[in-house]
């Protein structure tokens, strides 16, 4: 798994809004300028996220972005998706090495691992919200259940 720019500026968008739910709509050259962010970039996040029906926009001179649930509601993974399209590409699919070997009718000893792995990715990421990312680093260890004590 790479996490792509993408994906780690969706979720600093989507937990800047996160910080701010209830308090109206944020402009997005507002967003990108609190996060350091390029405007560009954000305004193509953003896309991404109301298409994913993550944030909705509001028109106008007051107008914005906020999230269409609670923080709660939303989870890394939904970011994560929406941001980038998936989570976890597994690279035999997308560049099969050779066709035989790679095909999914074929006997792989690797692919199990990396399938796997993508469910395991996917299992941490949809069990955090941006509700958790508010919290400190210690406790956002505690509250997923991983790496704790280490």
């Amino acid at each position: 798994m790479r996490v792509t720019t993408w994906a780690e500026y969706g979720l600093l968008v989507s937990l800047n809004l996160a910080k701010r739910a209830g308090q109206g709509p944020v402009a997005a050259r507002e967003l990108a300028e609190q996060e350091k962010l390029p405007h560009d970039y954000v305004e193509q996040i953003l896309l991404r996220l109301r298409r994913a029906g993550l944030v909705e926009s509001v028109r106008g001179a007051k107008g914005g972005y906020h999230l269409a649930r609670g923080p709660q509601a939303i989870t890394v993974k939904d970011v994560i998706e929406a941001s980038e399209h998936v989570t976890f590409e597994v690279n035999c699919d997308l560049h099969p090495v050779d066709p035989q070997r790679c095909s999914p009718d074929a006997a792989c000893s690797i692919r199990p691992v990396w399938r796997m792995l993508e469910q395991r990715i996917n299992e941490l990421l949809a069990s955090v919200s941006l509700a958790d990312l508010m919290h400190d680093e210690p406790e956002l260890y505690q509250i997923a259940g991983a790496l704790a004590g280490n």
